[in-house]
């Protein structure tokens, strides 16, 4: 029977059984710690955390995962989601550029940081530059 041991001694994967639950040692298929729910590990993407208490709208830019194509992102955007899809056609009205919104968050594309502040400030927003 081969078993595989996670770093720190935890049974996570038996042949006769498959993959199993790190809480409760039993078989992920007969798991019952979190109904719904198996021990099998999924890759995260990683997305900016949104803080709506602080008030605080950033903007930032980022390259990652997108080929080294820039997009500038705002986050902390105390909307809706019809309020933001709203507000982001106007933001890439003003940039003269395409965009989306993923996950509570204004993607414009290119290096937009300049004419965003400008404009969120004008809408009366608390806005920083967010990263380098």
């Amino acid at each position: 029977m081969a078993r595989r041991q996670a770093p720190q001694g935890d049974l996570i994967f038996s042949s006769e059984q498959g993959r199993i639950c790190p809480k409760c040692a039993r078989p992920a298929a007969s798991c019952g710690c979190k109904p719904g729910k198996t021990s099998k590990r999924k890759a995260k993407a990683v997305e900016p955390r949104l803080d709506p208490s602080d008030g605080v709208v950033r903007v930032s830019r980022e390259t990652k995962g997108r080929k080294g194509k820039g997009v500038t992102l705002v986050t902390g955007l105390p909307l809706g989601a019809a309020e933001l899809a709203a507000l982001a056609k106007v933001l890439k009205k003003r940039c003269g550029t395409g965009g989306t919104v993923k996950a509570g968050v204004v993607e414009i594309q290119g290096d937009q940081r300049d004419a965003l502040v400008a404009e969120l400030e004008a809408r009366g927003y608390t806005v920083k530059r967010a990263g380098g």
